[in-house]
């Protein structure tokens, strides 16, 4: 980035005081121009212009101005400066001694300046400010909250705010509460607000060899009626499918309920009973074989992230940018088997 001060320091000493003034902000400081060094800006540019042109009427049209205009620039440069620039013929333009030094610094000057104002248009079309989040406990504790942290890093000139869980006390003004975004598993029917689909998030029906050692493996859905089942306060009916058939099961032994999936994870580990889990979260349960997948035959039904907010707005830009990350990443994720979509419950 250009140094701020140095052009400040120029502009006072070689332009004259002026009633009025232009302001240039940049991110290390700000300084006042004096409309005359504006002034000294378009005579440097003819200046450059007609020397390296070679022509008067040359650099007029290449900078969409009077030829009397650049002939006045140049006089009036000459004048300040108290010495001769060009030298005129009746067929050429070439530059004195003292013409080449002063055109070498007047290409660094306009440099300069063309470098400030795209470092400064490139700050106003970068995102920043503030976003405020929010999502149910098990999904920002897992992929989400990986995903937030990644864009966190990405972009620190958006500050996120993220909040776990509290979202069924909330509902529906989400957005009421303060929250700019709102992560959901269920689609929300409000047209006030913009619902996106970001993701879909996978889950296995799994169990503890120690459990499946005592109760045996059911070896399709209605099996799990016989079974010890560890279930989601929020999710009461499992959902599979088989081919073109789908089935519902509500679990009839629930030998142990929660309303996070995080701990029915470590009852399942324990050998507790029969869980129906994010993929995520007991990945590594799985590599270890301290859990295994169930019923292979019969998918379970993937559950859909969507993202809420309002449809217009002064943080409209930065929700885009948001989102477009957070879906980038779970399409850079290991993609799960197309399964027929089916809304989780739970929203906490």
């Amino acid at each position: 980035m250009p140094d701020a001060h140095s052009l400040h320091i120029w502009f006072a000493q070689w332009s004259e005081p002026a009633p009025r003034a232009a302001v240039v902000t940049c991110a290390a400081d700000a300084f006042e121009v004096p409309e005359a060094a504006v002034d000294r800006l378009s005579i440097m540019k003819s200046f450059v212009s007609v020397a390296e042109a070679g022509s008067f009427a040359a650099a007029a049209g290449k900078l969409g101005l009077s030829r009397a205009l650049i002939t006045r620039h140049i006089a009036e440069l000459e004048t300040q400066l108290g010495t001769h620039l060009l030298i005129r013929s009746t067929r050429t333009i070439s530059l004195t001694e003292t013409g080449h030094v002063h055109l070498d610094f007047c290409r660094h000057v306009l440099g300069q300046f063309q470098v400030q104002e795209e470092f400064l248009r490139g700050l106003g079309e970068r995102p920043a400010g503030s976003l405020s989040v929010i999502s149910p406990k098990w999904i920002g504790s897992l992929d989400l909250g990986d995903a937030i942290a990644t864009f966190a890093s990405h972009h620190p000139m958006i500050k996120v705010r993220l909040e776990l869980g509290g979202m069924a006390e909330r509902t529906p003004d989400l957005l009421g509460n303060g929250f700019d975004i709102a992560f959901r598993t269920m689609n929300l029917r409000d047209s006030s607000l913009m619902v996106r689909r970001i993701a879909k998030l996978q889950f296995v029906l799994c169990a503890a060899p120690s459990y499946l050692g005592s109760a045996g493996r059911p070896t399709d859905p209605m099996d799990l009626t016989r079974h010890a089942c560890l279930l989601h306060t929020g999710d009461p009916i499992w959902h599979f499918c088989h081919g073109e058939e789908t089935m519902h099961v509500k679990p009839v032994d629930v030998a142990f309920t929660s309303n996070t999936f995080a701990v029915l994870q470590k009852a399942a580990v324990r050998g507790m009973g029969i869980a129906l889990l994010p993929m995520r979260s007991v990945q590594g349960e799985l590599d270890r074989g301290e859990l295994l997948p169930l019923m292979p035959a019969f998918r379970v039904h993937d559950r859909p992230l969507f993202a809420v907010h309002a449809a217009d707005g002064s943080k409209l830009r930065r929700i885009q940018c948001f989102l477009d990350f957070i879906a980038d990443w779970y399409r850079g994720q290991s993609q799960p088997t197309e399964m027929p979509v089916e809304a989780a419950s739970s929203e906490d």
